[in-house]
């Protein structure tokens, strides 16, 4: 797996490298000290996974995540700082962010490395517990007006639920290549991007 990291913290970002470059698992193919330098080693080395900090001088991880976002849609980027800050979680999510986690949780990273790295969204239990009340809707919606049957809404819930397609397809006895369609009529029909923004979209309209 190969990975870019930005992170203003110069022994955060030597840390990260080492432990997971010792796993014989991930390749880091550069660093950074902020946002500028995510997007430019981005475009350079189109890694796996982006790893970046969130708070970072000039550019912040939130904007170069934006940005490269705009020209990269397939972008997988794993989001890392110390702040559990509601603003930010959202704001994450809301942009396609495949994951947010704090610094904190090391043990934690090189999981959630491989979990993006599978097309998973991974967030920290502690993000996790505070998602659905930050984005919360309280005004009902029709899911139906959307052409949304009962077995994609089942779906719609179970992605929001952090639930893979794997077990999607466990859950539903279907395979997971029909939930794999399933969730590309469905993220058609909602004209949204991919899994994170369903969730969003799941618990604002909830």
């Amino acid at each position: 797996m190969n990975i870019v990291i930005a992170d203003d913290d110069f022994l955060v970002t030597t840390a990260l490298k080492t432990i997971l470059e010792a796993s014989g698992q991930v390749t880091v193919l550069g660093t950074g000290t902020d946002g500028t330098d995510a997007v430019r080693l981005y475009r350079k080395y189109k890694p796996d996974i982006l790893l970046t900090d969130i708070q970072m001088k000039t550019k912040s991880g939130l904007e170069a995540t934006e940005e490269i976002l705009k020209d990269f849609p397939d972008a997988r980027i794993l989001l890392l700082t110390t702040f559990s800050d509601d603003e930010y979680i959202v704001k994450a999510l809301k942009l396609g962010a495949k994951g947010y986690l704090l610094k904190q949780d090391y043990e934690s990273i090189l999981p959630a490395l491989k979990a993006v790295a599978s097309g998973q969204t991974v967030f920290g239990t502690e993000i996790i517990s505070k998602i659905p009340e930050l984005i919360m809707n309280t005004d009902t919606f029709d899911y139906a007006v959307y052409g949304i049957s009962k077995k994609e809404f089942s779906i719609i819930r179970l992605v929001a639920d952090g639930y893979s397609n794997k077990e999607i397809a466990s859950e539903l006895f279907l395979s997971e290549g029909t939930v794999r369609n399933y969730l590309s009529t469905i993220l058609e029909k909602l004209n949204l991007r991919d899994r994170t923004q369903l969730a969003v979209f799941y618990y604002q309209h909830k």
